[in-house]
């Protein structure tokens, strides 16, 4: 309370100071223009002798001082200069300056006019009001926002004497509203910008190209960073351009990456609220495509007011899946997990960001038992299934191809099983671009999955559908964040071959595709998302390394430790036999492939015979695998 009241009686000290100095600037704007007008050559008088100003117009401002100063305090506050924070003003505080000091010089000339004139034998100069008006701005801006002025002209002396001053020498891309805001917070030391100091502003308009934002020179083209940093000798950059789409941030951060330079980003208006809220590139900034505009429409005609399902709900995918679909506002979301430390903290998420309007539960159970699967769905009746439950790793699954089997191939099945005798209107399998000519047993399953889903669509009333992508950013286990750890833990960073690369799609981005796709009407099919080009994983370490403020192969050194179990070089999203019926289906994103042609019979045999095999050898796990998918070639048998 004591803080409270020494915060009023500061802003009411400071309040009077600026309406006393508010009273003076008026005042001595008025004698100035006096003595300005009079002092100068007046008609009748020998050139160079003394002027003597005439007693009528002292007469007249007796008469004016009071009017004058309660009239600039009355105006003032009508305009509410009294509540301004001046080290932000703007242009639009000085237009409102000059229409408030016009108001005032005005109604002076006007009281003069009805009040004065019969009264003092003096005509009233018009121009020597307008000098007390010019004079007046003048005063009244410096006195507002006079320090900037003087800071600002340090600021560039220390430019020009001291590179070293201890700040970071920073670079602004871009010479837009939001790089003025960045500069200027700089230039006032604002919160979060005080150990900074701005050097110089790159932008791709040639028109701005030799100007300045508040004394600091802009320059053309982004191309130039590289050069710009090394010369200028700039610690840390910040891409100030929240309106570029994702293809000039990436090309952008392209060139910022080539350099030693720190790398912050102001992101894009729909991710902040104000425009100081810088922060680090993510790899994500640079790997991203133009955002996803997906059929809100039809999404939500399959999802509103209706029970959905989301196995493995607690991972990264499937808790992405879960957030995207609350916003269609279910009946129910059911969030199906064998972990339930992710799964309840992701309803204690939505919980606490939707309220009420949140209906989800969560179920803890294990897609591989048919009764609580069965349970579930005799319980709930899902309408839509999302079945994002599966082992992944790669590697892990080589070691103990049984859990592959037992988890992906026949917990789908019993997803896929009770989804169909429940009733439910829609199934979609998130399958993977490893199921394409697959060299490892997590792969050849998920291959597997894709035939079940395309089995149950030639008889089941169910939608069913599979949904193909690549590698997700940040999902648990990718290689993003096992590169981050390793770049806190000073290296080194390995890369399994230096020629290795992958697809990768941000999670919201596939998410919202795997929506989508369940949109559209087709049964049966294996929908493919383009990921756009595949991605060389030791340009990612390099540009991961540099983006942390590091240089690869000096600060932190990158080992080539040789490809893992099960893992090649190129991973494909479409398969020789299915390139000829690729159909696109939703914008330039989603195509969708033809069913595979197969004997469904023999089909449903191999399965019974790899379910039998799990009371066997791994090496028999493999051999039945190999004549359900033809085309799995465990790696060793390859030439990678």
């Amino acid at each position: 309370m004591e803080n409270l009241k020494n915060v009023n009686n500061e802003k009411l000290k400071k309040k009077t100071i600026y309406i006393l100095l508010d009273i003076l600037i008026i005042n001595i704007s008025i004698i100035l223009s006096i003595c300005l007008w009079f002092g100068g050559s007046i008609p009748g008088l020998p050139s160079g002798s003394g002027v003597l100003i005439p007693k009528e117009v002292w007469l007249w401002y007796s008469h004016t001082f009071l009017i004058a100063s309660i009239l600039g305090v009355l105006v003032y506050k009508i305009f509410s200069f009294y509540k301004n924070l001046w080290k932000y003003a703007s242009i639009d505080d000085l237009y409102k300056i000059i229409i408030a000091n016009s108001i005032i010089f005005l109604s002076i000339y006007l009281y003069y006019v009805y009040f004065l004139s019969s009264k003092i034998n003096f005509e009233l100069p018009k121009r020597m009001m307008i000098i007390a008006w010019v004079i007046s701005i003048i005063f009244f801006v410096f006195s507002r926002s006079g320090y900037r002025f003087v800071k600002r002209v340090g600021i560039n002396v220390e430019h020009f004497f001291d590179k070293k001053s201890g700040k970071k020498r920073v670079l602004v891309v871009g010479a837009g509203y939001s790089g003025y805001n960045v500069v200027r917070s700089i230039i006032n030391s604002e919160k979060g910008y005080e150990d900074k100091m701005a050097v110089l502003v790159v932008d791709d308009d040639y028109v701005k190209n030799n100007t300045n934002i508040m004394g600091v020179r802009v320059t053309y083209d982004t191309a130039n960073i590289p050069r710009l940093a090394r010369e200028y000798e700039i610690d840390e950059i910040i891409i100030a351009i929240p309106s570029a789409n994702n293809s000039d941030i990436n090309r952008i951060a392209g060139y910022c990456t080539n350099t030693d330079c720190e790398l912050k980003i102001i992101p894009p208006l729909s991710d902040i609220s104000g425009y100081n809220g810088i922060r680090d590139v993510s790899i994500s900034d640079l790997l991203s495509r133009k955002e996803v505009q997906i059929d809100i429409r039809k999404i939500s005609e399959y999802i509103m007011d209706k029970v959905v399902l989301v196995t493995g709900g607690g991972g990264s995918i499937g808790s992405e899946l879960c957030r995207q679909i609350i916003k269609f506002e279910p009946k129910l979301l059911i969030i199906f997990d064998i972990y339930e430390n992710n799964a309840y903290e992701l309803l204690n998420e939505l919980k606490q960001k939707y309220g009420e309007k949140a209906k989800a539960i969560v179920i803890i159970g294990s897609i591989r038992d048919g009764e609580c699967v069965e349970d579930l769905f005799k319980k709930h009746r899902p309408n839509v299934v999302f079945h994002a439950a599966a082992h992944k790793h790669v590697p892990l699954m080589e070691d103990v191809p049984k859990q592959a089997v037992k988890n992906n191939v026949f917990g789908t099945l019993n997803i896929a099983k009770y989804a169909d005798k429940y009733g439910s209107d829609h199934f979609v399998l998130l399958s993977t671009d490893k199921a394409v000519n697959p060299t490892n047993i997590m792969g050849a399953t998920k291959r597997i999955t894709e035939l079940i889903i395309q089995d149950f669509s030639r008889h089941s009333k169910t939608k069913f559908v599979a949904v193909r992508f690549g590698n997700v950013l940040g999902s648990n286990g990718s290689v993003i964040p096992i590169f981050q750890n390793q770049i806190k833990a000073g290296g080194p960073v390995t890369v399994t071959h230096k020629d290795i690369t992958r697809f990768f799609m941000t999670i919201p981005e596939a998410c919202r595709l795997v929506m989508q796709a369940a949109a559209l009407n087709d049964s049966g099919r294996i929908y493919v998302l383009d990921m756009g080009e595949p991605v060389k994983i030791d340009d990612l370490a390099r540009k991961l390394i540099r983006l942390s403020g590091f240089t690869p192969d000096k600060d932190i050194k990158i080992e080539y430790v040789g490809l893992r179990k099960g893992e090649k070089l190129y991973e494909e999203l479409i398969m020789s036999e299915e390139k000829d019926t690729m159909e696109l289906v939703f914008e330039d994103k989603i195509f969708v492939t033809a069913p595979f042609k197969m004997d469904y019979s023999n089909f449903k045999s191999k399965l019974e015979k790899l379910e039998n095999a799990l009371n066997g050898e791994d090496i028999v796990i493999r051999d039945v695998i190999k004549e359900i998918v033809p085309n799995y070639v465990p790696k060793e048998n390859m030439n990678v």
